[in-house]
């Protein structure tokens, strides 16, 4: 007779916290946020596109382009993130912001502006791979076991 005292007590502390989170969870507009992150994200990807057409005119080769645009986007992410534009863009972009390479950068800097305080060594470089990090180790990873595929896949035809 307890333990069913207690289920019964239990199943309506459950319906009270369902009816509260539905009335204090705030309301989410999922079509006012996707237009938000595929404008801005596809801002983002303008202004590399910007940069591409600028160098492109200046008659670099084509397969050093990309490495300078890249350069130019992940530092200016890197400068944005530092003056704190980056993360009120953040805030209405979304996604739209996480998805471009600026969103590596800014994934590695503000870390390291977290922790300045802490010093160059223990804060700075400790922590400025904290997020990236995974990414990046995970990346490594998956593309050296992709090569080791190619490579038997390649060598047994």
């Amino acid at each position: 007779m307890n333990n069913s005292s207690e289920n019964k007590k239990e199943e309506k502390v459950k319906k009270k916290f369902q009816e509260l989170s539905k009335t204090e969870n705030p309301k989410s507009n999922i079509w006012v946020h996707c237009i938000r992150a595929f404008v801005i994200g596809g801002l983002i990807c303008d202004v590399g596109q910007f940069f591409y057409n600028y160098l492109e005119k200046f008659g670099l080769p084509k397969e050093e382009i990309g490495t300078w645009v890249s350069i130019i986007m992940i530092f200016i992410g890197a400068l944005l993130t530092g003056i704190g534009i980056y993360d009120k863009l953040g805030e209405y972009a979304g996604a739209g912001t996480v998805v471009p390479i600026t969103g590596f950068s800014n994934s590695i800097v503000s870390p390291a502006m977290e922790f300045k305080k802490e010093g160059f060594i223990f804060g700075v470089a400790a922590k400025m791979f904290t997020i990236a990090g995974p990414v990046l180790v995970y990346g490594v990873g998956s593309s050296v076991i992709v090569g080791i595929i190619y490579y038997f896949i390649n060598y047994f035809k």
